[in-house]
């Protein structure tokens, strides 16, 4: 079974719904170049249909991708260029800069420290996830897409 196509972007002069819709026609382009399960084929197909079906607006698109993703994800390990990174830099901030910022700030007794942490959790958490990232890409799955 082959992937529904997107309908022509229907004459809107809104440039959010032109990039919207470019991400998500970008995603389905590649996608197609990838062996998809039928399972997960039909349900794109039904994020597609509700797309094409709908009128046109920034919030059914942009939702429409992300749950084309988050399916990927689930199902077949899939994720975009940059995911994991870009989870694990928030990961990193809360779960390592805050507690390391604390620990200084308290360890010195001058609370002015406690923003010390933060560039240290960002910087851990840009690793582990960049480290996941080509995890990723050497096992053929991650796609040559970046979600923004």
């Amino acid at each position: 079974m082959d992937l529904v196509k997107i309908d022509p972007l229907r004459g809107t002069e809104d440039q959010k719904i032109r990039d919207q819709y470019i991400l998500l026609e970008k995603l389905l382009l590649e996608l197609e170049q990838k062996q998809l399960p039928e399972e997960v084929v039909q349900e794109i197909n039904q994020e597609i249909a509700q797309v094409n079906s709908a009128p046109l607006s920034v919030k059914i698109i942009s939702s429409a991708r992300a749950r084309t993703l988050r399916l990927l994800e689930k199902k077949l390990e899939m994720v975009p260029k940059h995911h994991y990174r870009n989870m694990w830099l928030a990961l990193g901030i809360a779960s390592f800069g805050i507690p390391l910022g604390t620990v200084f700030s308290i360890s010195l007794d001058n609370y002015a420290f406690i923003g010390v942490g933060l560039p240290i959790g960002l910087a851990l958490g840009i690793a582990v996830g960049s480290s996941l990232d080509k995890k990723a890409q050497e096992s053929g799955k991650q796609l040559e897409f970046e979600n923004k």
